[in-house]
């Protein structure tokens, strides 16, 4: 299904249905270290529900299921869910999923201890989405939201292959990413107050084959508007370029996690009558 959003890679189309196949095989890359600092921050550990909102190929609950939580993975994507499921039936794994936008999600009040969004919180219309998260979440419960980019200033490797995604995509934003540091949302109004903000750096290993998967299943490249000449064209120059640098190689990543606790109708009145 195609998006557009007028401050996302300039308006111009993109569907991360058409990147499902190397999404699936390079897009999980998510190191051990990143799962056990969220089961740390008892977000999806035993005993809860969770919900994955934008879970792709259900990368965050397949990673996450052996800290024990039931989950649920949503994403506007029907290759994608059909691929999540598939790999979570080939590693055992009983994980619920469905094909919906996070707009159009509805479940009961009280549905989740905890709502996770990784890596597509920024595509989701805010006004919508924040309320209906606060009303399904329990009582104290969690909205986490997760990102994890590669920093191109420190990586000669990682700032070469966004220059060749800019060369064939121009209008891709999804480059140039910098450290930066977490503070309270204004969306969050009052129904949201932080409980975790956590920024880190992380170095991610990578081969030649999976970093240029990684690349061709970025937003700029697989999922974007471009012909299938246009990726073959750009996947000859990178896969030229790969064969430049040393097989295995780090990118170093800069992790952000912003954890937010749902506020009670109560401390909301509370807080009015202050």
């Amino acid at each position: 299904m195609e998006i557009i959003k007028k401050d996302i890679d300039n308006g111009k189309a993109f569907d991360w249905g058409k990147a499902s196949s190397d999404y699936a095989k390079y897009r999980d890359i998510y190191p051990e270290e990143f799962c056990k600092r969220l089961a740390e921050l008892s977000i999806g550990v035993k005993g809860q529900d969770v919900l994955d909102l934008g879970t792709g190929t259900g990368v965050l609950p397949r990673n996450m299921y052996k800290y024990g939580a039931k989950w649920i993975g949503t994403d506007i994507s029907e290759n994608q869910i059909a691929y999540a499921k598939e790999l979570s039936k080939e590693q055992g794994m009983d994980i619920s999923y469905f094909v919906s936008s996070a707009e159009d999600i509805d479940y009961p009040a009280g549905s989740f201890d905890v709502v996770t969004a990784c890596q597509c919180f920024m595509y989701f219309d805010k006004s919508i989405i924040i309320p209906k998260i606060h009303y399904m979440l329990k009582p104290g419960g969690h909205f986490c939201i997760l990102f994890m980019a590669w920093l191109p200033g420190e990586s000669e490797i990682a700032r070469t292959s966004e220059e060749m995604i800019l060369k064939y995509n121009p209008s891709w934003t999804g480059g140039h990413m910098e450290r930066y540091q977490l503070s309270k949302p204004s969306w969050c109004g009052n129904l949201f107050e932080p409980a975790n903000m956590i920024t880190y750096d992380l170095p991610v290993t990578f081969t030649r084959e999976g970093w240029h998967g990684r690349m061709k299943a970025c937003r700029g490249i697989g999922a974007s508007s471009l012909s299938i000449e246009e990726i073959a064209a750009w996947e000859k120059e990178h896969m030229e370029y790969m064969q430049t640098v040393p097989e295995k190689f780090d990118i170093l990543h800069y992790i952000t996690i912003l954890d937010l606790r749902k506020l009670e109708l109560e401390t909301i009145i509370t807080y009015g009558d202050c």
